[in-house]
Order: structure tokens, then C-alpha cells, then sequence
């Protein structure tokens, strides 16, 4: 009878714990569920009909009702199979570009650096903290058009403020670059200006987490007498790496789509197609060659690479519980 009894009492605390997890289950289902439906209304249409596009060689003018009752000529070049992506891969362009989307992606661990020391010093209570961190919050909410055009006007090689900056100190005008009309430094001058901009909004997020964290752990430290480089090194960098991996996943997303600073800040793509990126890419195919179909390969493509790399982070990344081992 007592078996009976202590094997009851074992089995009220399982079953109260998955009930709670039932109930979180259906919770987040139920905060899912709203984009869900929007993919379902919005968006699984064009994403299905893109993939029969990246086969074809549709152009906005092409009356697709119509393809049916073309002539067996036409049709079997307009259904085209895998020449996009053929033509894809022997394009240089595509490489040049795809080569450019990674490149500017070195920002994201100076971004991180940057924003994480920024967190560090907010998170300090000096006088005039707050008024520092809307200051470095402004670019992140401020017109990306607007950010970009400023910036253009700070890299003109005529009359632009670094260039005066650099006189000023004494380099000779001829020696000073046009900077975003040089293939060598059109990416680099694009890439500050990224890591500038994205840079407030990462030290935001770094010091939630810094002021949320479990301040039993610097007591238990402190106690034993562990320096400052040991409880930065052992607990407060370990604890954010959660935080740390979703900036990156999400940066990496985010920058395999940047196109509007090098659209605004080179409008041609810079010199020998420098400054391009694989969206700029697909946009400058899709509306103004009027190629969709051969677009619609190429952001296949890029998304294929975006799912990798994701994929790849994911696996790699330990689990929550491993990171203060």
C-alpha cells in the first residue's frame, strides 16, 4: 500500500508538469498562429508560383492564361527547365555579387564588438546614460534612404566631409579617395556605414540581457574572490551567448538581403560591379531587364544559401545550458 501511495505522489507532480507544458504548447501555437495565416493568405501563393517562374523565362508582359494555347515552339521555349540556373552560375555578376553579400557581412562581428562595449557602459548608470542611448538609437529609426543619402554626401570625393577631414590633417587631394567610386573602397566605406547604423539597436538588446541576468552568480563569484576578467570571461560572456546567436542568425539574414544602401549610395553598382549585392542582383534581372523568371532562379538560389547557412548556425550553436560549462 505504501508503494502504491509513494508511486502516486511521484506520478501528481509528472502529469501537473505536462499539463503546464501542454498548456505553454497550445500558448505559443496560439501566438504562431497569426503569421501562419498571413503566409497561408498572403504569401504561399507567390512563394509556390516563384518556383514554377525560376523554370520559365516570364516577363511581365507574358499573359500567362495564354500559355497554354501557344504554339508547341514557343511554349517549349518559354518553359525553359534549368537554363536560369544554368545561365545563373556562368553569369560573373551573380559571382561578383554573391562575393559582395559576404563581404559586407564582416561587420557583423565589429558591430557585436562595438554594440557589446556600448551595452557595457550603459549598463553603468552614469550621469546622462539615457540621453546616450537614444543618441545611438536615432539611426536605427531613422529613414534608411535619409541615413544613406547623408552618408553619400559625407564620401564625395569633391566636397564630401571625411575627404575635408583628411585635408585638413594634411593628405594631399590627389592622394584622397573618391570613395565611393573605387572599386577597393566602395565596400569597406558601405560597410561602416551599416555597422554604424545597426550598431544602437544591438547595444539595446545586449544591455536587456545584461540587466536581466541572475545577479546570484556575481554574488557566488565575488565571494570567492574571483577577479573582474574571470566573472566577465566565466559568467557575463557565456550568458550571452543566447543573445549573442540571434543577433548573428538575424544579422546574416538580414545582410544576405541588403539592398537599399548600395541602390541608394551607387546606383549602377558600383565600379566593376563592386558594391552589388545578390538582391541588388535579382532586383536589377526582375524590373530592369524584365527577366522575372531568371530572377526568381537567382532568389531561389539565395535562399537555398540563407537555409544552409541558418541550418549550419543552428547545429553548431550549443545548447542554453552548456554555456556556462
Amino acid at each position: 500500500m505504501e508503494e502504491r501511495k509513494d508511486n502516486a505522489e511521484v506520478k501528481k507532480p509528472l502529469q501537473k508538469k505536462r499539463r503546464r507544458w501542454n498548456d505553454e504548447a497550445i500558448a505559443g501555437l496560439l501566438f504562431v498562429l497569426p503569421p501562419v495565416i498571413g503566409f497561408v493568405l498572403f504569401t504561399s501563393g507567390p512563394f509556390l508560383f516563384s518556383i514554377f517562374a525560376s523554370f520559365t523565362r516570364w516577363d511581365s508582359m507574358t499573359d500567362l492564361t495564354q500559355i497554354f494555347s501557344m504554339d508547341s515552339d514557343s511554349r517549349e521555349w518559354f518553359f525553359c527547365g534549368f537554363e536560369n540556373y544554368k545561365e545563373l552560375f556562368t553569369d560573373i555578376q551573380f559571382w561578383k555579387a554573391l562575393w559582395n553579400t559576404f563581404w559586407y557581412m564582416i561587420g557583423i562581428p565589429i558591430g557585436l564588438v562595438w554594440a557589446f562595449a556600448l551595452a557595457l557602459s550603459f549598463n553603468r548608470g552614469m550621469p546622462g546614460v539615457k540621453i546616450y542611448r537614444v543618441i545611438y538609437y536615432i539611426p536605427v529609426v531613422s529613414s534608411i534612404v535619409a541615413v544613406a543619402l547623408l552618408w553619400g554626401w559625407l564620401y564625395n570625393g569633391d566636397y564630401g566631409l571625411l575627404n575635408q577631414f583628411l585635408s585638413a590633417l594634411g593628405i594631399p587631394k590627389e592622394k584622397l579617395p573618391n570613395w565611393l567610386q573605387n572599386a577597393h573602397t566602395v565596400k569597406p566605406a558601405i560597410m561602416v556605414m551599416c555597422v554604424w547604423r545597426g550598431v544602437g539597436g544591438t547595444a539595446l538588446l545586449y544591455l536587456g540581457a545584461l540587466q536581466n541576468m541572475p545577479q546570484s552568480y556575481y554574488e557566488a563569484a565575488v565571494i570567492d574572490g574571483a577577479s573582474r576578467w574571470t566573472i566577465f570571461r566565466k559568467i557575463t560572456w557565456p550568458l550571452m551567448q543566447p543573445i549573442t546567436f540571434y543577433i548573428v542568425v538575424t544579422g546574416i539574414i538580414g545582410g544576405s538581403q541588403m539592398i537599399v544602401e548600395p541602390q541608394i549610395m551607387t546606383p549602377d553598382g558600383g565600379p566593376d560591379y563592386a558594391s552589388a549585392t545578390i538582391v541588388f542582383y535579382i532586383w536589377q534581372h526582375a524590373f530592369g531587364a524584365d527577366e522575372k523568371g531568371f530572377a526568381c532562379a537567382a532568389a531561389w538560389v539565395l535562399a537555398l544559401i540563407i537555409f544552409a547557412v541558418t541550418a549550419i548556425q543552428f547545429k553548431l550553436n550549443p545548447a542554453s545550458e552548456n554555456y556556462l560549462e
